[in-house]
């Protein structure tokens, strides 16, 4: 069963949210990256209904036709999740992020009562996280952007803007030609056939109406999230490729030292996109044996 619908929030903003599987299953909420929207990851789904989890996507806020919520923070994230779960009716769930997705995952964790596990997959770390050199590892494009974030919206939106003229129509071979020095060989190569399909039908999604979600997304990384990890006592799996050159293994390593109770996959030779097709069927597995045991 797939189901794609406009969710009226109790704020009045609109979500767009896809729903696949079985509809008995366990929720599987998953968060996607930066940009991005609801458009399905064909192997995601596959993976995710042969376990017999129902899938969860939403476009976040300003992303497809999903209303924008200006100055949002990450933890804001949580009541859009439950209200979409309220919506459902479930009332148990995991969660998994991947990229930007995977604070969003984290808000959940801390703050989500329904959530059982949580899955991050090459997930961001917060800012201002001690000890960590936030941007070192990066390929040029993302600091760039994140150099811009950090001056405010009023410099990121431009960056942007340019951004999204390589982004509105790309195919795989165009993202591979336009985010060169984020993209190790491990990445290019799985940017092909379906997958690569898949991530082009994203990027375009994410941007057809404009860059607010991914500038809004932007800005929040480099604020306080609103959360605090230690809040966080679920299950907790982290997936990071030491290849990664769009969130780089030093923030899987930072993220592991702050939730040590945390099942650690730091792969050596992984990209960012790499690890997470690569790895799918064995992060589910570990996923669904989380909750079971929880």
């Amino acid at each position: 069963m797939i189901a794609a619908e406009v969710l009226q929030l109790p704020d009045g903003r609109r979500l767009d949210v896809r729903v696949s599987g079985p509809p008995d299953g366990l929720p599987f909420v998953f968060h996607h990256g930066t940009p991005g929207a609801a458009t399905p990851i064909r192997a995601i789904e596959r993976a995710a209904h042969e376990r017999g989890l129902r899938l969860i996507t939403t476009s976040r806020p300003g992303y497809g036709d999903s209303s924008r919520q200006a100055g949002r923070s990450v933890v804001d994230v949580v009541a859009d999740t439950k209200a979409v779960l309220a919506t459902i009716g479930a009332e148990r769930c995991v969660v998994g992020g991947w990229s930007g997705g995977g604070p969003h995952a984290l808000a959940c964790a801390a703050r989500l009562d329904e959530t059982a596990a949580v899955l991050l997959i090459a997930s961001v770390a917060p800012y201002e996280a001690g000890g960590l050199d936030w941007m070192a590892g990066m390929g040029e494009e993302n600091v760039t952007e994140f150099e811009a974030a950090v001056q405010g919206e009023g410099r990121l939106r431009p960056y942007l803007e340019e951004m999204r003229e390589h982004l509105r129509d790309v195919t795989a071979a165009g993202i591979v030609a336009s985010l060169g020095s984020v993209l190790p060989d491990a990445d290019r190569a799985v940017l092909t056939d379906e997958f690569g399909e898949d991530m082009a039908a994203n990027f375009r999604e994410a941007v057809r109406i404009g860059v607010d979600g991914w500038l809004d997304d932007d800005l929040a990384w480099v604020k306080p999230w609103g959360f605090d990890l230690g809040e966080i006592s679920i299950p907790t799996m982290i997936w990071q490729g030491s290849a990664d050159l769009m969130v780089p293994f030093a923030h899987g390593q930072w993220l592991s030292s702050q939730l040590p109770h945390a099942s650690v996959h730091l792969e050596a030779g992984e990209g960012h996109l790499s690890i997470g097709l690569g790895a799918l069927d064995r992060m589910l597995d570990e996923l669904v044996e989380a909750h079971r045991s929880s």
